[in-house]
């Protein structure tokens, strides 16, 4: 923990990606609480996922809440494609089966969308943050990024399906956004400043 984070109320990410966990610390750097994350109780199992992202975040911030008697923070998030009716939404982290890196699924949605035209690749990353007490409190949040799928991955940041989405307000791919400007657009930044306020209000009742 680092130092001086004793002194400021505990909130709990349900996740172990650290590239998430990086994301949201800077996302919400101005309250007054510490983000850990589940690297730091090995002990908690996430509930399998459905097929929404509000109830599958609920169902993180509620497991982890009430396995650690901390307030827990969980999100979902996917991509949706036009062209492909909405998919692979809340299955994006597992889009392709098991095993895929984040760069094999990506290739695999390019590859699907092979015979899409420029002008018929919309998309937009879709997040849902929930947060929920130990007590079983809990409040939603809902954030949308619009833009379109590229024909190539572009750029080295980020994670997931960044270098293949453009969002509309930029002219490269998610993954060639400094941190700072990526977090001014995101879908994660717009549901989690959503959620800011009542983080603040539950951490430091």
């Amino acid at each position: 923990m680092k130092p001086g984070a004793a002194e400021r109320p505990e909130v709990v990410v349900a996740t172990s990606n650290p590239g998430k966990l990086r994301e949201i610390r800077a996302i919400l750097a101005d309250l007054p609480v510490s983000f850990r994350t589940l690297a730091d109780f090995p002990g908690v199992a996430l509930p399998e996922e459905s097929d929404d992202y509000e109830a599958n975040a609920i169902a993180k911030a509620r497991t982890v809440a009430r396995t650690t008697g901390r307030l827990a923070l969980g999100d979902d998030s996917g991509i949706e494609v036009d062209a492909l009716d909405g998919a692979p939404g809340p299955h994006s982290a597992r889009y392709g089966g098991p095993g895929l890196s984040d760069g094999e699924r990506a290739r695999k949605l390019l590859d699907a969308l092979r015979a899409a035209p420029a002008g018929q690749r919309g998309a937009r990353f879709v997040c849902v943050a929930a947060l929920a007490s130990p007590a079983d409190e809990v409040v939603t949040a809902r954030g949308e990024c619009a833009g379109s799928i590229l024909l190539e991955p572009r750029g080295e940041g980020g994670f997931g399906y960044d270098p293949v989405f453009q969002p509309h307000e930029r002219d490269g791919s998610m993954a060639q956004l400094s941190p700072a400007d990526k977090n001014r657009i995101s879908h994660r930044a717009r549901a989690l400043r959503g959620l800011a306020a009542d983080i603040e209000r539950l951490a430091t009742r």
